[in-house]
């Protein structure tokens, strides 16, 4: 009986991990180049003195969902989206190097180019910062041009190049900040093979459907694991009534 309770409460205990993970997901169907979260259960026996007679429930997480999120037209010239495989490269808090699909950027009044969670983009040297310009024009390789303030159409002046990479994906992880960092803590060179295209946003990969159905099991589970730890009790009371009237 004690063994049908402990069982019961970490099976509750590890769904309602999963559905943290799963409600995640969902909350970021509509963020920009959003890679879904996968999780699952698997039984775990309790190891110590004795034999192992007890078995738990585990949640994990195994990885992400790499594959592209839809690309939509948006017209504005910050909006990047890279074609086909590839990362930005991005300063995380920690001043680190970090990789992100989400290209929503941004110049903030100090001429800093960031992403729209206020992350810095890198380019070939470091953080990008732009001096005032009347049009900014991205090319498919990076490269940012501007025409600055003052100036004509025709005096077009190359800035920079945003840094895209191509790591092994076997080698990237995400971790609790929302970007892909590299397992073993390695800078990864620039890749002249990743491109670009300018005006449009890559979407995230989550399939919302899929997450609301997921979503309904995981509490049909739930729900199934307090009416065992609910019988469990019961039939403990039962017991000790049985006990008392021996």
């Amino acid at each position: 009986m004690d063994r049908s309770l402990y069982i019961a409460m970490s099976g509750a205990k590890q769904t309602l991990l999963a559905q943290t993970s799963n409600a995640n997901n969902l909350a970021n169907a509509q963020t920009t180049g959003f890679k879904s979260d996968f999780e699952q259960f698997r039984s775990m026996p309790v190891f110590g003195p004795g034999f192992p007679t007890r078995v738990y429930a585990m949640t994990e997480r195994p990885g992400s969902d790499m594959s592209m999120g839809s690309i939509q037209t948006t017209g504005n010239d910050l909006d990047v989206a890279i074609k086909g495989d590839g990362w930005f490269v991005v300063e995380d808090e920690g001043g680190n190097e970090a990789y992100t699909r989400a290209g929503d950027l941004r110049i903030t009044p100090e001429g800093r180019l960031e992403t729209g969670r206020g992350f810095a983009i890198y380019g070939d040297d470091g953080p990008i910062v732009l001096p005032p310009a009347e049009k900014i024009d991205i090319g498919n390789d990076g490269t940012i041009s501007i025409i600055p303030v003052g100036e004509t159409a025709s005096t077009l002046a190359v800035i920079d190049r945003i840094k895209m990479v191509k790591p092994n994906m076997s080698n990237l992880e995400k971790l609790s900040d929302g970007f892909m960092h590299t397992k073993d803590g390695s800078i990864l060179e620039a890749d002249a093979s990743v491109s670009l295209v300018q005006g449009a946003l890559e979407g995230s990969n989550v399939n919302a459907v899929s997450a609301l159905v997921e979503m309904i099991e995981l509490a049909r589970n739930f729900e199934l694991q307090t009416k065992v730890m609910k019988s469990a009790d019961d039939n403990s009371g039962v017991s000790a009534k049985l006990m008392q009237m021996a």
